[in-house]
């Protein structure tokens, strides 16, 4: 029996056109029964009226919530069976992320990671040399780190079971680009199956990604989702420190 899927696209400022273009390719590729627009503090001149056409439901937030937040929202909102999300940059093209999909709809796996580090995955434009640099440190820590051994965390393809997402998103709280990490990392500590998919990449310059502001911020959130995943594995030390902090789960905070 087929499974129903939804697609949500964070987007932040957008390139309004590189955005369309890529929404009706993922509608005509994965005719998904839910595709959503999470878009965060439209540019002046309104960027969802450019996307009204689109076939997708368009969700403004009148400020920056952070990719994290914006896909928890969206996935909040789904009402499918497999929930997916894929960056509005369209780095990843839609037939990688029908690849991505795959092994979550066999329901051999409770979650796929898309992976453009994989060494089967085919890149055919790379990150500038600082970016790249940063990049694969921090993927080299993640593997030391985190339990999920993986090539690739933070590539903006994913997919979830609706089933495994309603037991992980109590323990999400990275409203940023560590989402991706700790949505990972979270998942490997309540023993989700999690597979790794080699896809097709391409970087687009234009990403709102800081390669240094956001790859300190992901360095903390890294050291945060370990420590989410020790408390999920009932580490007590990590259970004492969580029973301190006052953060709230993003799914507690709403959206817009």
């Amino acid at each position: 029996m087929s499974r129903s899927v939804g697609v949500v696209v964070p987007a932040y400022r957008p390139d309004v056109t590189r955005l369309s273009q890529y929404v009706r390719a993922l509608d005509d590729r994965l005719a998904p029964a839910e595709l959503r627009i999470e878009l965060d503090d439209p540019a002046p001149g309104d960027d969802s009226e450019a996307l009204a056409d689109l076939p997708a439901t368009v969700h403004v937030a009148e400020r920056r919530r952070g990719k994290g937040a914006a896909v928890t929202d969206g996935f909040q909102a789904l009402g499918t069976d497999i929930l997916v999300f894929a960056d509005a940059d369209g780095s990843t093209p839609a037939d990688s992320i029908a690849d991505v999909i795959a092994p979550v709809e066999s329901g051999e796996f409770d979650l796929a990671a898309g992976s453009r580090r994989h060494p089967e995955a085919t890149v055919e434009s790379h990150q500038k040399v600082l970016r790249r640099f940063l990049g694969d440190g921090f993927a080299w820590l993640a593997r030391r780190l985190l339990g999920p051994n993986l090539y690739d965390y933070q590539c903006g393809a994913k997919a979830v079971s609706a089933n495994f997402w309603a037991r992980l998103r109590r323990h999400l709280y990275e409203p940023g680009f560590a989402w991706d990490i700790e949505l990972i990392a979270v998942a490997g500590a309540l023993g989700g199956r999690i597979a790794e998919v080699p896809v097709v990449w391409e970087d687009q310059p234009e990403s709102t990604v800081d390669p240094v502001s956001d790859t300190i911020s992901m360095f903390t959130g890294l050291l945060s989702a370990r420590h989410r995943a020790n408390v999920v594995r009932g580490s007590r030390l990590h259970s004492l420190l969580a029973s301190r902090a006052t953060h709230t789960p993003l799914i507690e905070r709403g959206g817009s």
